[in-house]
């Protein structure tokens, strides 16, 4: 039986992926909801005749669902793949593609936007608040550096993260220090559930970062018991970190 789990998750790990599409997941994962609905917040502020954009936009999947005019849209992206499928698929649309390498030197001029959004991307303050209009809205949502602690802590063992001080209060500060107004921070920690081994495989391979160095191969003890956990209560559970903050430009 274990044989057989061993080369499903081999199998994982040799899947590719695209985008920012977790669809492989879909019914295999369960993450619980921010307190927060960063779609809404997005549309609530978003108006027709602003001119949007989308920093890491991964392969434009959620950008496409804002409706947004194509002409008055533009997005970053700094993985090579998903640069060229952007440039497939958003650049016949009109909407104005750039690849970025360096946070703190981004492709627009001076007040270029009314609105910036970013999930999960990097960013650099005064950088968005050079590209931003005066009174413009800067909303992000944030992966913070406690994400998935344990889990990566028990499948790399003595695994410390770079991001530790990564986390609300840190960043508000540094939007109030650059001058901006902060009109709404938030900080959650949902749960997050796999129901399979192989998704957690799948996982650690796409998220590169929360598990450096990972392979079914180095990992495979850690897996095995975490298998058992499976088999015993169904689900293997980790918990999540993110922070929301709406600054506008002042």
């Amino acid at each position: 039986m274990m044989k057989r789990y061993i080369e499903k998750w081999l199998s994982e790990e040799k899947e590719s992926f695209s985008g920012w599409d977790f669809s492989r997941l879909n019914g295999r994962t369960r993450e619980e909801d921010t307190p927060w609905d960063y779609k809404k917040i997005v549309l609530d502020a978003l108006q027709e005749d602003m001119h949007l954009l989308d920093m890491g936009t991964g392969g434009g999947e959620f950008l496409l669902t804002l409706g947004h005019p194509y002409e008055k849209t533009a997005v970053t992206e700094g993985w090579e793949p998903n640069v060229e499928l952007c440039r497939e698929k958003l650049g016949p649309l009109g909407i104005r593609v750039e690849q970025v390498l360096d946070d703190t030197k981004l492709p627009f001029e001076d007040g270029a936007f009314d609105l910036i959004i970013n999930r999960h991307e990097a960013y650099d303050v005064s950088e968005v608040k050079r590209i931003l209009k005066p009174d413009g809205l800067f909303i992000t949502q944030q992966v913070g550096g406690r994400n998935n602690d344990w889990l990566s802590s028990f499948l790399i063992p003595g695994h410390r993260t770079e991001y530790d001080e990564f986390c609300l209060v840190n960043e508000a500060e540094k939007f109030r220090t650059a001058g901006f107004n902060l009109l709404d921070q938030q900080e959650a920690f949902p749960k997050m559930r796999f129901y399979d081994v192989g998704a957690i495989v799948y996982y650690a391979k796409v998220i590169e970062w929360e598990f450096p160095g990972f392979s079914v191969e180095k990992q495979l003890e850690r897996l095995v018991e975490l298998q058992k956990t499976v088999e015993k209560t169904g689900y293997v559970e980790s918990l999540e970190h993110r922070f929301l903050i709406i600054a506008k430009n002042r």
